[in-house]
């Protein structure tokens, strides 16, 4: 029997993977609009917008200028004071380098040597994560050999940022009440509240590993000895030295018992002025007192630097806030500047006068008019002037003086280079929205069908940002980029 198979219709294949995806959405509308809304919520919340949203608690990826590509590498610092560079090579650099060979991961060690201080660079894979990094080379350094390194030298290691953690500077100056330069601080003056006080303050929001301090001079007290003097005295140098170090501490001294109450005992040493170290005994010669102003002259003064930072011509003093590793830069200037806010109105002010507009005698009629003293000693009487000044309007403070408070002013801030970095994928994303419609009305000449293509687009980007959040990666200019462009 023979059949005809010319006119048979051909076997249906088997419907793809793709067919099964399509037929699914279409039958399932409901769990494709809970998906949808799933990954939209999801989206807005990890975006690197800077998005303002009550009802959502807002998780942004990590959002910067520019990709970090540099090498994973740790800095380990050491000082030696009033080394040559060969002598630092040869007992700090060299040693410490031998070392810290060994280390897993590390793909080479450079160092380098200069007058007082060495610097070692230690460069990880990069398939080793930057916490590890750091705590191998800490393990490390904790277990050097005794003798490994001169006696009193310690290493330490970089903070927990890479090369381009720099993400604020900033710089102290005196202001007047209308935010106009006013001077009246000295750069010791500056250097010393900055180490001291806002450095810290800065140093504590989250996200900051470090607030490094430039510009200025660091106080010290100077002994400038009288080698005659000593050679009269019989004194030596390190007599000197150990005397003041020794005389530089507070002693305990157990405690005693009266009536029944127990009192702790103690010998309060600390330096606190220059006549502290003036009046401190070096040693004594047939029983009479040889004291350190017998032999040098003490006084305050500069330490030694090596730089100094310019603003415009000027010397300044200032700070570099560094970011932690792995935190959103955005998120840790907010964080620096919100400190910056809470500090601004404690930071000390101070008097000055004009004497192109006032003289002294004026000044102190009117302090004497309004009852307190104008000065004290040579200079004004800080304390009342401030006092008096706070009480009363501006268009009653006397002609030739103003205050001027330290004020903290930014001059590098990557806030702006990452908005206009977040700017750009924002209007690369409405122009392309927009000129998808417009195609896809004229080609396909139906409304919905351009709105619900158009719509694919920022949904795919959302998508782009849950995957960026879940894998760790950083939204910069070129990550973004590559989302717009696709």
């Amino acid at each position: 029997m023979n059949h005809d198979t010319q006119n048979s219709p051909p076997a249906a294949s088997p419907p793809s993977f793709i067919d099964k995806i399509i037929r699914f959405c279409l039958e399932q509308k409901l769990v494709v609009a809970l998906v949808v809304a799933f990954i939209v919520v999801w989206g807005v919340i990890v975006a690197p917008f800077d998005w303002e949203t009550k009802w959502l608690n807002r998780m942004p990826i990590s959002v910067d200028a520019i990709p970090d590509i540099g090498e994973k590498q740790q800095i380990v610092f050491t000082e030696w004071e009033g080394r040559s560079p060969k002598d630092v090579d040869d007992q700090v650099s060299y040693p410490l380098t031998v070392s810290l060979f060994g280390i897993p991961g590390v793909k080479t060690i450079r160092s380098n040597s200069q007058l007082g201080f060495s610097f070692i660079y230690i460069i990880f894979d990069e398939n080793v994560p930057f916490e590890a990094t750091q705590n191998r080379v800490i393990a490390r350094l904790n277990g050097l050999p005794a003798g490994t390194l001169p006696e009193g030298v310690k290493p330490a290691i970089g903070p927990y940022a890479t090369a381009l953690g720099q993400i604020f500077s900033y710089t102290l100056e005196g202001r007047d009440p209308d935010g106009k330069p006013a001077g009246g601080w000295s750069p010791d003056e500056l250097r010393t509240l900055q180490d001291w006080t806002v450095r810290y303050h800065i140093q504590s929001a989250d996200g900051i590993a470090e607030t490094a301090s430039i510009g200025g001079f660091v106080q010290e007290y100077q002994i400038d000895v009288d080698p005659d003097a000593m050679r009269a005295h019989n004194v030596s140098l390190n007599d000197i030295f150990e005397s003041v170090r020794n005389s530089n501490l507070d002693v305990g001294a157990r405690q005693i018992e009266l009536n029944g109450i127990e009192y702790l005992i103690r010998a309060r040493g600390f330096i606190k002025t220059i006549s502290d170290i003036e009046d401190t005994v070096v040693k004594a010669n047939e029983n009479v007192p040889i004291y350190v102003k017998n032999v040098a002259k003490v006084s305050f003064g500069p330490a030694y630097r090596d730089g100094a930072l310019d603003k415009e011509g000027t010397e300044a003093v200032g700070g570099v806030v560094v970011v932690r590793h792995g935190y959103n830069p955005l998120a840790a200037i907010k964080n620096a500047k919100a400190k910056i806010a809470d500090i601004s109105s404690t930071l000390p002010v101070k008097v000055l006068a004009d004497y192109n507009l006032t003289n002294k005698k004026t000044l102190e009629e009117f302090a004497v008019k309004e009852g307190f003293e104008a000065y004290s000693g040579i200079k004004l009487n800080n304390d009342k002037w401030i006092e008096w000044l706070n009480s009363r309007p501006r268009s009653d403070w006397p002609a030739g003086i103003t205050v001027s408070r330290v004020t903290i002013v930014p001059f590098y801030d990557r806030t702006n280079l990452i908005y206009e970095t977040l700017g750009t994928l924002n209007s690369a994303l409405y122009q392309q929205v927009l000129i998808t419609t417009i195609v896809m009305m004229i080609m396909a000449s139906h409304l919905r069908s351009s709105i619900l293509v158009s719509a694919v687009m920022p949904l795919s980007v959302l998508i782009s940002f849950i995957m960026m959040k879940i894998f760790a990666i950083n939204a910069n200019i070129v990550s973004l980029s590559g989302i717009a462009i696709a």
